[in-house]
């Protein structure tokens, strides 16, 4: 299974092997190691067990990990988005309650997810919001920036770091796992919300709104981490995955959901 940061391997019938598909991301197959097996007794769904890290060698250079494989399909649209929304909500409150002493901080392991997203990527964002011209509204996309730059109050707390449909796990039209763990961190949660515009709609958005425990501040910053990744792909016509919102559409939602909470 190809992914962004890892090619994924059955291994028998009960493994998987995980290879970084670039130097950058090798970093994260220890942090997952180590924190995985503390998280995973205080989480409400399964997530990765870890058996082994692998060494580099002359013939591929990073650190690669094995794990246990957990059954379950892949997110699609046909899922349940309103219990989709509970469930999330519900895994990632849980996470932020979970005691964050020793964690690790905001990052290259986690591509600087955690960090403020304008401190880290607000440049980026506007740079990609020019390039992209009268295809958006783009004062109404630098609002949405601005707000995030005037939010206060960053929390240090768990944070999954790529909460996307390619890392969430179904059975039964329930979501039943949460995978790759790759950007975990501790610092500001809002980097795990950016699902609510790229693959929700309006009453599962509203609902997970209502259920994830983060205040307006986070919120705000959690459009501004959707509307860079989202400028960054249409302003650089890169693949998006197949299950969410298109680009400009996600655009379209973030500068929505500003308008109706300004």
């Amino acid at each position: 299974m190809d992914g962004w940061d890892n090619w994924t391997f059955h291994l028998g019938d009960r493994m998987k092997v995980r290879l970084p598909s670039a130097l950058g991301y090798q970093e994260q197959a220890e942090k997952e190691v180590h924190w995985l097996p503390i998280l995973a007794p205080q989480l409400p769904l399964p997530v990765p067990v870890p058996i082994a890290v692998g060494e580099p060698t002359a013939e591929y250079p990073c650190k690669w990990s094995i794990y246990e494989w957990i059954e379950g399909d892949l997110l699609t649209r046909d899922i349940d988005r309103l219990q989709l929304a509970h469930d999330v909500a519900g895994f990632l409150n849980q996470l932020q309650k979970i005691d964050a002493t020793g964690g690790p901080p905001p990052g290259s392991h986690s591509f600087l997810r955690g960090a403020d997203p304008m401190e880290a990527y607000g440049d980026e964002a506007r740079r990609f919001i020019a390039t992209l011209g009268d295809r958006i509204d783009g004062a109404a996309a630098n609002a949405v920036l601005d707000t995030a730059a005037r939010s206060k109050g960053i929390a240090k707390v768990w944070a999954h770091g790529d909460i996307a449909v390619g890392n969430m796990l179904a059975r039964n039209g329930r979501l039943s796992a949460v995978i790759d763990f790759g950007g975990l961190v501790v610092g500001d949660p809002s980097c795990d919300l950016v699902l609510a515009w790229t693959f929700l709609d309006g009453e599962s958005r509203a609902a997970f709104r209502a259920l994830v425990d983060v205040d307006e501040a986070t919120w705000a910053r959690g459009r501004a981490w959707a509307l860079w990744k989202a400028a960054l792909l249409a302003a650089t016509n890169q693949v998006t995955h197949s299950e969410e919102n298109v680009p400009l559409e996600v655009i379209a939602a973030v500068i929505a959901d500003h308008r109706e909470r300004a």
